[in-house]
């Protein structure tokens, strides 16, 4: 079993923040892949379902970011599940919108979801970067991921939560690069002259051009036979 985490806010002041794309994230994958209804537990909101042969427990904390960890670890000790069954999706500064990386282990940047996390578990757990991009300057951040996304991130947003939930059953059986394919699939589509993977489209065989007909030989020239006065008379005729 695998327990999903999706870093936010709770409530409908917070629920179109850039802080809250990864309730965003679990609510695209529950809907497409048919979960079930959203109930109350572990200090959050939780559905289950299965991806492929995975059931995966999906959770959003509504202790507030800074407090996400204890909705976690309540939710990791009743299910009695190691770290390595545990993935977060969180919001990312330090990528450019739309972007998404896999990460195991490693510090918390200063995100106060995964701060938390790391205080009551550990970092020895999966993540999800989300990219939402960097406002430009650190005095700016805490503005910056607690308003909506803008309309001109509609698009790019819409791709991105789609490419997670079609490589969910993916990141379910542990195939991070098949996952990131699907993402990429959604968010960066092959160009004219690629295939899905990405690569060049074999061209297409084209007919043999019929042969050209041959040249007709040159008649062979009848030698001159004059004398060179002869010539010279009939140059000047």
């Amino acid at each position: 079993m695998k327990l999903w985490v999706g870093l936010g806010n709770p409530g409908a002041k917070y629920a179109g923040n850039r802080h809250n794309i990864g309730f965003m994230a679990l609510d695209r994958i529950a809907a497409d892949h048919g979960f079930g209804p959203w109930r109350k537990a572990f200090q959050g909101l939780v559905a289950e379902g299965r991806l492929g042969d995975e059931k995966v427990v999906l959770l959003k904390p509504e202790t507030f970011m800074n407090l996400s960890g204890q909705a976690v670890q309540a939710a990791m000790a009743f299910h009695k599940l190691p770290l390595a069954d545990l993935t977060v999706f969180h919001d990312e500064l330090d990528l450019a919108p739309g972007k998404a990386r896999v990460k195991t282990g490693g510090g918390h940047a200063g995100h106060n979801g995964l701060r938390s996390i790391h205080q009551h578990l550990g970092d020895a757990y999966h993540r999800i970067r989300l990219g939402i991009g960097h406002p430009g300057h650190k005095d700016a951040v805490a503005a910056y991921v607690l308003h909506d996304f803008a309309k001109a991130d509609h698009d790019w947003l819409d791709d991105l939560l789609r490419g997670l939930s079609d490589g969910a059953p993916a990141l379910a059986a542990g195939d991070a690069a098949r996952f990131m394919n699907a993402v990429a699939l959604r968010t960066a589509p092959p160009r004219s002259g690629q295939d899905r993977s990405g690569l060049p489209r074999p061209e297409t065989p084209q007919p043999d051009a019929p042969p050209r007909p041959k040249a007709a030989p040159k008649p062979a020239e009848t030698p001159d036979t004059r004398s060179p006065l002869d010539r010279l008379i009939d140059r000047f005729r």
